[in-house]
Formats: structure tokens, C-alpha cells, sequence
């Protein structure tokens, strides 16, 4: 505790050279812990978004989920033949040992109406079958679900997202009432659970209706379907992603041998391309924080000289009155540990507090970097011993006699 106090001591009197030492291990650290702390939001925030997909569940579609290259790339995918209704029906007759296999075909920009109340033109509207609420996770809060009844039936029934029946049943208990989207008449029988936000876009800005009253509105042909596939746990999932593949290809008629005309889906799938974009970013801020600290390093080192050299007598006395070797060695390297930590906690503070003050724009959730944290710390104690310990050194070995007489 007295080498701890002197050390403070020490540092206490020279603040603006010890804080000018401290900058690089600040700059250091704060590019790390910003950087992680962005993207540990970002993370967060996409890990609930893509988790629209219910467990153990994926999605056959015409696109892949990310499309790369040029003009040329996205041509390619744009001329695959659309996915049908009557390619679902023989995929999920050849996927017995699925848990569901559902379908969803989407229309985007969409005004739904009722008596003069509207909203705005970015409703999504979606006609699907029955699977298709326990493979997105859409949970009924008010009313139920459409039935097999009302697809064989091509009934006009319509269950709405949260967005929209706060915008257009306010105070009005929406099941039953009847609205119009693109001059078709439909009556509400449900409302689904609100799911929130990601990155400030709403996912309650829907609708759903039967697939075969959506088809009957807007063609069999309008949009490629997307087919959603769940498994039983989470063992059999892979098989079944291959089963699902392999299957598709037959039904589609893809050559052995040639790609596939269709992309798989999946929470992970997603994940795996955003952490494949992040990678690079936080790549780039270990670069530029390894820099700033090996900057700061030689800086500690740097400072750490000096004040060996300006307490040559200090020590010398030290050393008279009875402090040994590895006394005076383990003053200067406190010094040096403190001095790095404290730039470190300044640069984690900062850091945390720019982080999570960037991710506030995208509406992403304020996280708390603990791994990077502890991280951090690590960092700088190694910083300080590594580049500390030549100045302790040779702080402990000065000669008493020539010390004393140093000035």
C-alpha cells in the first residue's frame, strides 16, 4: 500500500506529463472498446431481428440472403424462375419428417384503409398458409388464426399487425370490422403480438391473409413464394436443410452438377454474413489500437526514464536506509501499471459511452462490453510490465553511492 501511495504520489506531480503519457493508452483502448461496443449492438439488435424465423426453422427462397458482385450477379438471380404454390405442395409432401412446412407469397407497399382513416403506403401484405405463424413466431393477441376452411374457401379474412390497428382502430376493438387494401374488401379476425423494432423500421407494418384469397386477388404468378421449413429439434436440422435442398433441386429440375436456383434462409445464415461485414471493421480498430498502444507503450517507457533519472537521489536514499532491489524494481513497475490502467479505465469509460452513443442512431440496444472490458484491463497491466520493466530495472541497479551523490 506505501509503493502504491508513493507511486500515486508520483504521478500526482507531474499531471500534465502524466496525462500526456496516458493519451496513447486512452486512444488505444477507446478504439477497441468503441469499435466492440458498436458492434456488440449491432449484433444484438440483428439477433432479434433475424429471429423472426422461429427455432430450428429456415426459408427457401428465389434470392440468396446476400447478393454480392455486380450488375451481372444480380441479373442472375433476378432471371431464376420464380418459386409456385405447386412447388411447395410437392415439397411438403416429400418432407414427411419436417415439423411444418409452411407458405408465404409478399406484396410490399400497400395502403390499407378503413372509412377515412388510412395508412401510410408501406404496409407489407402477406398471403400464407397456416405454418406460416409458428415458423415466423407470429403469436395472435386479440382474435385467431385463419384455418385450412378459409384457404380452401378463398375467405376474406385479414389478421393485422399491432402498427396497423393502432393507426387505424385507436379505440376500437378491430376484430370484425371490415377494411379495404387495393379495393378488396376484408373482414379482421385477428390481431398479432407487437415485435418491435430493428434499427428504428417497425416489423408490426403487416398483414396477413390466405394464401389462396391473396392469389385470387393478385394473380398465382404475382411474386415468387417463399417456403418456410421447421424441424422437430435441433439434431435432425441440418439433415433436414440437405433433405429440403435436395428435394428442391429434383422438383425444380436443377442438373447435377449446376448450382442451385434458390437460396436457404436461416437466423444463422444471416448472422454469419453480418459477422463476415463486421469482421473487416473490427479488423480496421485493432490495427489502429494496436498503433496507439504500442505508441503509448514507448511513451510509458519514455516518461518512466525520465522519472528514474529526475529521482536518482530518491533512490539513492532508499537504498541507504535499507530498500532492496526488488523494492525499488517493484515501486517503478507500479508506476508504470498505474499509469497504463488509468489511461485504460479512461479509454474504457470513453469508449463504452461513444459506443453505445453511435449505436443510439440505428436504435440499437445499449450494451454493456464486459468481455471487452475485462480485455482491456489485461491489456494495459501487460502494457505496463512490458514496457515498465526495463526503467524499474534500471532504477533498481543504480549504485547507492553514486546515487547520493548524483546531484
Amino acid at each position: 500500500m506505501e509503493i502504491i501511495k508513493v507511486a500515486l504520489s508520483s504521478l500526482n506531480a507531474n499531471r500534465l506529463r502524466s496525462s500526456l503519457t496516458m493519451l496513447g493508452i486512452i486512444v488505444g483502448i477507446f478504439s477497441i472498446i468503441s469499435i466492440s461496443t458498436v458492434i456488440s449492438m449491432l449484433q444484438t439488435s440483428i439477433e432479434e431481428g433475424v429471429s423472426m424465423l422461429g427455432q430450428n426453422t429456415f426459408q427457401i427462397q428465389k434470392w440468396d440472403v446476400v447478393i454480392g458482385g455486380g450488375h451481372n450477379d444480380r441479373a442472375r438471380y433476378r432471371n431464376r424462375k420464380d418459386i409456385t404454390i405447386e412447388e411447395y405442395y410437392r415439397l411438403k409432401e416429400m418432407l414427411t419428417d419436417a415439423k411444418a412446412v409452411g407458405a408465404e407469397q409478399w406484396g410490399f407497399g400497400k395502403v390499407l384503409t378503413f372509412g377515412n382513416k388510412e395508412t401510410n403506403p408501406n404496409i407489407s401484405l402477406s398471403g400464407c398458409t397456416q405454418e406460416a405463424f409458428p415458423n415466423n413466431q407470429w403469436v395472435i393477441e386479440n382474435g385467431r388464426e385463419f384455418n385450412q376452411n378459409d384457404i380452401n374457401s378463398f375467405n376474406r379474412v385479414v389478421i393485422i399487425g399491432a402498427d396497423v390497428a393502432k393507426v387505424l382502430f385507436d379505440f376500437i376493438n378491430p376484430i370484425g370490422q371490415e377494411i379495404k387494401v387495393d379495393g378488396h374488401k376484408l373482414k379482421i379476425i385477428g390481431v398479432l403480438e407487437k415485435q418491435g423494432a430493428m434499427f428504428g423500421h417497425s416489423q408490426d407494418n403487416f398483414a396477413v391473409i390466405p394464401i389462396s384469397t391473396y392469389q385470387n386477388f393478385y394473380g398465382r404468378r404475382s411474386r415468387s413464394i417463399n417456403i418456410t421449413v421447421t424441424s422437430f429439434d435441433r439434431e435432425s436440422y441440418e439433415d433436414l436443410i440437405e433433405k429440403s435442398v435436395g428435394a428442391m433441386r429434383i422438383i425444380r429440375k436443377v442438373p447435377a452438377g449446376e448450382e442451385n436456383d434458390f437460396g436457404i434462409f436461416s437466423n444463422q445464415s444471416i448472422l454469419t454474413q453480418i459477422n463476415e461485414i463486421t469482421e473487416g471493421v473490427r479488423l480496421g480498430s485493432y490495427v489502429v489500437a494496436a498503433i496507439a498502444l504500442l505508441a503509448a507503450g514507448v511513451g510509458i517507457m519514455n516518461i518512466m526514464l525520465v522519472s528514474v533519472t529526475e529521482r536518482t537521489k530518491e533512490i539513492g536514499i532508499r537504498k541507504a536506509v535499507g530498500a532492496k532491489k526488488r523494492n525499488i524494481l517493484l515501486q517503478f513497475l507500479i508506476e508504470a501499471i498505474i499509469l497504463s490502467i488509468a489511461g485504460g479505465i479512461a479509454g474504457i469509460i470513453f469508449g463504452i459511452s461513444a459506443g453505445n452513443f453511435a449505436g443510439s442512431f440505428l436504435e440499437a440496444k445499449a450494451v454493456f462490453p464486459i468481455d471487452w472490458v475485462v480485455i482491456g484491463i489485461l491489456l494495459c497491466v501487460i502494457i505496463g510490465v512490458t514496457f515498465g520493466t526495463y526503467p524499474a530495472y534500471k532504477a533498481a541497479n543504480l549504485d547507492p553511492i553514486d546515487a547520493l551523490r548524483y546531484e
